[in-house]
């Protein structure tokens, strides 16, 4: 009797024991089960916002790529002209243009780099933009995918991207306007007592030792490199880079205006880096055929190589 309550007893254990272990199998496959759904949701989630984001052209931090195919003829922007001019202003306050049409709800995109512009209104702020510039403006129209552009002019001077050789009396590097390299100098006084433009007015170059005419812009390379700017003993690939306010005698009216300049050296022309000589090429090349200097990117500051040799 005794020995047939102890079998009982192994048995009711044994039988306790198998569903304690099968009641905790299912809590944890339960509890997994929740877990990946969980993490599954949130990702979806993640990519579904991801997704809409990109469709809907909200802001990022940069423009989109540039659009591989769009038009120019359909219906976007207008500034009223194809070049704006920044204005002098009251201190704080920056030179707003607005489109003078209504193209829609929309979302708006520039490219290169530099243009300061209000994605869901079209505005431009002038003052803050990268001026003496082309870009083209892109407008995707709410509920489409069709980029409208327009190309647009912001006052103002630059630099080419260059390589001067000195032997070869390449000593000037003289700025251009209005992103057109065959435009006249606007900085040229018709006589004793006219307006000039004025250039450094921050002293930028004068503190680093780049030597320009505060009338023309015009940098004088050799006696930038005679001063010192790249420090005492020159190395290849020493550069330096100013930040060169400036006003013009133009549409302007004395707005003041500012552009980046980075000048690097080096003792021969063989000895600046292919990858560097194609870039400026192609930086070049575009300048000259008056279109965008670059799609993607910031186009500033220009590069100016300087060489004693080729």
């Amino acid at each position: 009797m005794k020995m047939k309550m102890q079998t009982q007893r192994f048995l009711i254990f044994f039988f306790a024991l198998i569903l304690f272990f099968a009641c905790k199998k299912s809590i944890d496959q339960q509890q997994t089960t929740s877990h990946s759904n969980s993490t599954s949701n949130i990702d979806t989630s993640l990519l579904q916002h991801h997704d809409s984001t990109q469709a809907n052209g909200a802001d990022t931090t940069s423009a989109p790529p540039y659009p591989s195919s769009a038009s120019f003829s359909c219906p976007g922007p207008n500034y009223g002209d194809s070049i704006i001019f920044p204005q002098p202003t009251a201190p704080l306050q920056d030179y707003i243009v607005k489109p003078i049409n209504n193209p829609g709800t929309g979302k708006y995109f520039s490219w290169p780099e530099g243009l300061v512009l209000n994605s869901t209104t079209g505005a431009i702020d002038v003052t803050a933009s990268a001026t003496g510039q082309r870009y083209n403006i892109g407008f995707v129209k709410e509920g489409t995918r069709d980029t409208c552009l327009q190309t647009l002019i912001i006052g103002g001077a630059a630099f080419a991207d260059s390589v001067y050789v000195l032997s070869n009396s390449q000593r000037y590097a003289n700025p251009y306007f209005n992103a057109n390299p065959n435009l006249g100098a606007v900085c040229a006084g018709s006589g004793p007592g006219s307006p000039t433009c004025q250039w450094d007015l921050n002293s930028a170059a004068k503190l680093s030792q780049v030597i320009i005419d505060n009338h023309t812009g015009v940098i004088d390379l050799q006696q930038t490199l005679n001063s010192g700017a790249f420090g005492p003993i020159l190395i290849n690939g020493a550069s330096v880079t100013v930040d060169i306010y400036y006003s013009l005698t133009d549409q302007s009216n004395g707005a003041i205006q500012h552009t980046p300049v980075k000048l690097i050296y080096y003792d021969k022309k063989s000895n600046v880096p292919p990858s560097l000589l194609n870039q400026i090429l192609n930086r070049e090349v575009n300048i000259v055929d008056q279109v965008l200097i670059m799609l993607g990117g910031n186009p500033r500051p220009p590069l100016i190589i300087i060489t004693r040799d080729n």
